[in-house]
């Protein structure tokens, strides 16, 4: 079972069911993998919307940031951030590379929760403005590269 992105960003993700303790509970524990909805800031997601990015292109090779992709990248999702209603189309105008930009977000969500958080702080520093929460930053993050890929 692949991992799903609903519109409002919520992850829908199989979840192994435990073993047993017990022979007697054995009855008791579905058969297969059940399901999880994780939202962003949850733990675990950051995890999550980087495994789902990577299933919608199997054989794209691991994401590496450039300085450039990386600035773009900054510029993009405070543009994103600072929209209202967070329109990703219109901040994508101003990128020049949008595959770097897009390189440089993958690179950060594979870090993880503490490397969306460092990104927010540099995203702050560079364009100004307080740093994005890391929950907001994620799920903007997944919407970026929706509208990329």
């Amino acid at each position: 079972m692949e991992i799903v992105r609903n519109p409002d960003g919520t992850l829908v993700v199989p979840v192994d069911p435990g073993r047993p303790r017990e022979e007697d509970d054995a009855e008791l524990e579905p058969e297969g993998p059940t399901i999880r909805v994780l939202h962003p800031g949850e733990g675990g997601y950051d995890e999550a919307l980087a495994e789902w990015d990577s299933q919608q292109h199997p054989d794209r090779e691991p994401a590496v940031s450039t300085a450039s992709g990386r600035e773009q990248a900054m510029h993009l999702l405070h543009e994103v951030a600072e929209d209202p209603g967070h329109a990703v189309a219109p901040a994508l105008d101003g990128v020049s590379d949008p595959e770097a930009s897009a390189e440089a977000l993958r690179h950060v969500l594979v870090g993880g929760v503490h490397a969306v958080e460092d990104f927010t702080k540099e995203v702050a520093e560079a364009e100004g403005g307080e740093p994005i929460p890391a929950h907001q930053a994620t799920k903007l993050i997944g919407e970026v590269l929706s509208e990329l890929d």
